[in-house]
């Protein structure tokens, strides 16, 4: 009844426009034949959220295989860091041997390394120097050249980098999390549909949601901080906004973070011609200048004296110690490459994230509108109703053409719209309700996505 209202309401309105050329007792028929068409592209929705799930249940899997390397790489740097750490401490027990030897020429490498130090960090970082100057003035007195025979700094870096590591790992678990949760929640959302669609299907006819059950049992870890989920809590509301701005930022931070990282000390201060550095590589080295004064113990090698430091032999008074030595040098060879390992595995996995949400966005705009039916009671009259169709008025340039054909249509839930058919093609072709339900479903898919 109250769709028959509505249709005489709008011929009643559309009269002075153009000629109606429909009874209402048509306009029936017609929206059962659109509906039939929007049935078939609901479908057809359906099946590319289910090629959704089926490729985010693949990429779970290879995340839980990404995880499993992640972790034994781990593992492996955290061993030989400490086995580092052991050695040092031996060291440490047995630095008396070259003790007065090495006292020497410490007194004459420090006033070099604070000068080396401090002419490079007035001339790059260009902020602080006095602070620099006096910390380091401190550290320096407080400091033995043990530290620089050992090449302590060395543990420091895999230290700090082992932190840094840790939270880019926490950071992009709970993005993979927020994806799986927005796949998850579409593919919820149009088994809803589904089944309101076809309430009596049973396998092998209805395996769809049997099919799509989760086969990965996810390890999510708990949530680090509420900063990300406040600053991506749209995402929640609005998962057409894209998959893919949850990793593209983060990828792209942190390659500049990666790259500063692996280039800042392994070749930023070997001489200090300019050619010889980039401006990635100084503001590293300036940051951990800033943070921590033993990052100046770095810039050995352009002092005569600390570099003689570095080439005294103690093995001629005690031998075992130039083992330890050796034994400590081999653990932070390895600690470094398995960190170098981490950080590519990463960076790789990084970059897997950010091909699979540009495919899973593609998808999402071809098919994620579905998802919004989830909520929508469909009515015995279908989908989409045609309320009027008229006659526009002739075109005044070419009088012999048919006039368009204006037909007012409502799609689910969405307000009345009013679309246009040419001339030529007749209410009564089979083409025309295809065209109305197509340019529809088209406006319809346009403001879900925006």
């Amino acid at each position: 009844m109250a769709l028959l209202l509505l249709s005489l309401l709008g011929l009643l309105l559309a009269w002075e426009g153009g000629q109606a050329l429909v009874p209402p007792s048509e306009l029936k028929q017609m929206s059962a034949a659109g509906s039939k068409y929007i049935d078939t592209e609901v479908e057809n929705a359906i099946n590319g959220v289910k090629q959704m799930k089926t490729l985010m249940d693949k990429t779970s899997k290879d995340h839980q295989a990404i995880l499993h390397t992640l972790e034994e790489t781990k593992r492996r740097k955290e061993e030989a860091v400490q086995l580092a750490r052991e050695k040092e401490q031996q060291l440490a027990a047995k630095q008396e041997v070259c003790n007065e030897t090495m006292l020497a020429l410490w007194e004459e490498c420090k006033p070099c390394l604070k000068h080396t130090c401090m002419r490079f960090y007035s001339r790059t970082c260009h902020s602080g120097s006095g602070l620099v100057g006096r910390q380091l003035e401190e550290f320096l007195n407080h400091s033995s050249p043990f530290s620089i025979w050992v090449n302590g700094e060395r543990i420091d870096s895999l230290l700090e980098r082992d932190q840094r590591q840790e939270r880019q790992f926490e950071d992009l678990e709970e993005r993979f999390g927020l994806l799986e949760d927005g796949v998850d929640d579409i593919f919820q959302d149009s088994t809803q549909v589904y089944g309101r669609m076809y309430p009596f299907f049973r396998a092998p006819f209805g395996g769809f949601r049997e099919a799509f059950r989760p086969p990965v049992q996810h390890v999510r870890l708990p949530p680090r901080s509420e900063r990300l989920s406040r600053e991506l809590h749209p995402f929640f509301h609005h998962p057409h906004h894209g998959f893919h701005r949850l990793f593209q930022p983060f990828f792209e931070m942190t390659q500049r973070m990666l790259e500063e990282a692996q280039g800042g000390w392994e070749h930023a201060l070997g001489g200090f011609a300019p050619e010889s550095r980039n401006f990635s590589d100084d503001r590293m080295v300036c940051r951990e200048i800033r943070r921590n004064s033993a990052g100046c113990l770095r810039m050995r090698d352009e002092c005569e004296k600390c570099r003689e430091i570095l080439s005294v032999d103690c093995g001629q008074t005690d031998p075992a110690q130039s083992q330890l030595r050796e034994q400590l040098e081999d653990a932070l060879r390895l600690a470094e490459r398995f960190t170098r390992r981490y950080d590519d595995l990463l960076r790789a996995f990084q970059a897997e994230m950010l091909n699979t949400t540009s495919l899973l966005d593609q998808l999402n705009r071809q098919f994620g509108w579905v998802s919004r039916l989830a909520n929508l009671t469909q009515g015995n009259d279908g989908f989409l109703q045609v309320t009027t169709v008229l006659s526009k008025a002739p075109n005044l340039e070419d009088p012999s053409a048919p006039p368009d054909t204006q037909v007012t249509v409502q799609l689910f839930d969405s307000e009345p719209l009013s679309l246009t058919v040419p001339g030529d093609i007749s209410w009564d072709d089979p083409r025309f309700m295809e065209m109305v339900a197509e340019q529809a479903l088209q406006h319809y898919k346009q403001n879900s996505i925006e």
